[in-house]
């Protein structure tokens, strides 16, 4: 069987989520499946992440816009090279391709009511945004199968378009190897001083994604330094620049924080692990999440997390995090003073979240999905369709 698989992003320098599932979906499948032949068709970018096997083949395609290369030059490869199906790793895929298609949708919060055509959102979230909205009820009718990352996201999904329940699959993501207790104190102290990094400090994921409720954080980062009985711990975020944050504490009221906040831009994933070990406290109160993979990468590396008690972050998370009310500032503040307080819980925490991370592999990820394969290809040689579609999650 040749298989292609849709990787337009993996090359770009700052990858993010879906691109780091992608990448992990290939690695597993190189390591596990030596039969079939795949043609990975990516963007020309900066970070070259991914070499040819002997069953393997990946190939560059030039392509001046998102749309254009994935509604006319992808399709035009998968002929090419003669594939017998397509998977498409992020969202969307081309409305008219000459094989059968599988899908990766991770979410469809762009659909919902939670509205990210706020002002806060960049211009290119929301041209994403706007595509998505455009393409993905097209894909649900022309997919074979649509593969989620969680139950929630697939009930999500179902309940919008019930027409297109029985091809929906939900198969969890993974977590890294890298993600892990790390014992070289020499190299933690190394990225601690790249970053500029103070001895203890709670950590949050932030970014101008108003999903990944940054205002509620600061919102809530202040409440706890009111109430803190001792010194309170700085607030380090990622992916924000000075002049939003400068802008953003102004219009919350808030400005007397800018000193109480360390920013060090974008972390290569290599080096996110250190991050997640020096920190004391991992701050993830999403509003939505279709799965939230830093939840699981931090409890990895033993860090003590608090996650939103919403969407799929308490599938993911089980009873190893503290779970909030994202909309409440107050809660989140309880909850960062319950957990920095108590030694105790921070044990409780570590360890619960150790032993919840054994149930999440990329291999055994690669492995559901190159069963889908296996059953696309028999729908296209016997032409039979089951029934409905069993989830292994």
């Amino acid at each position: 069987m040749k298989i292609a698989i849709e990787g337009q992003r993996l090359f770009r320098k700052n990858k993010h989520g879906m691109d780091f599932v992608a990448l992990q979906l290939i690695r597993n499948l190189q390591k596990i499946d030596q039969e079939n032949e795949y043609f990975v068709f990516v963007k020309p970018g900066e970070d070259v992440c991914l070499e040819d096997t002997a069953n393997f083949h990946i190939v560059p395609l030039s392509g001046a816009t998102y749309p254009y290369w994935e509604q006319v030059v992808l399709p035009a490869a998968v002929k090419k090279y003669q594939c017998d199906l397509l998977h498409c790793t992020s969202n969307t895929a081309p409305l008219k391709v000459c094989v059968p298609l599988v899908v990766t949708i991770h979410d469809i919060i762009y659909l919902e009511s939670l509205n990210h055509f706020r002002k806060r959102a960049s211009w290119y979230q929301r041209m994403g945004n706007i595509y998505r909205r455009w393409n993905v009820p097209f894909i649900l009718q022309r997919a074979q199968y649509v593969i989620t990352v969680s139950g929630f996201e697939k009930a999500t999904i179902a309940g919008r378009f019930p027409e297109y329940a029985g091809k929906i699959r939900a198969i969890y993501n993974g977590v890294s190897d890298q993600f892990k207790r790390i014992k070289d104190n020499e190299y933690l102290e190394e990225v601690k001083q790249k970053y500029q990094l103070p001895n203890n400090f709670i950590f949050h994921l932030g970014n101008t994604d108003p999903k990944k409720n940054t205002l509620n954080v600061f919102r809530a980062y202040d409440l706890y330094r009111k109430s803190s009985a001792s010194d309170p711990m700085p607030l380090v975020l990622l992916d924000y620049d000075r002049s939003r944050l400068k802008k953003e504490l102004e219009r919350l009221g808030l400005s007397h924080l800018s000193d109480s906040i360390k920013l060090c831009g974008y972390v290569p994933n290599d080096e996110l692990p250190a991050i997640y070990n020096l920190c004391n406290l991992f701050l993830y109160p999403s509003l939505r999440e279709s799965f939230g993979l830093p939840i699981l990468e931090a409890m990895k590396c033993g860090t003590p997390t608090i996650t939103s008690n919403t969407s799929s972050m308490p599938e993911i998370a089980g009873d190893a995090a503290i779970l909030v009310d994202p909309f409440s500032p107050e809660e989140i503040a309880l909850g960062i003073e319950k957990v920095l307080s108590s030694k105790g819980k921070r044990m409780v925490l570590r360890e619960k979240g150790w032993k919840r991370t054994a149930a999440f592999s990329w291999e055994k990820m690669a492995g559901e999905v190159l069963d889908l394969y296996g059953m696309v290809l028999n729908i296209k040689e016997t032409g039979k369709v089951p029934e409905k579609v069993v989830d292994l999650v």
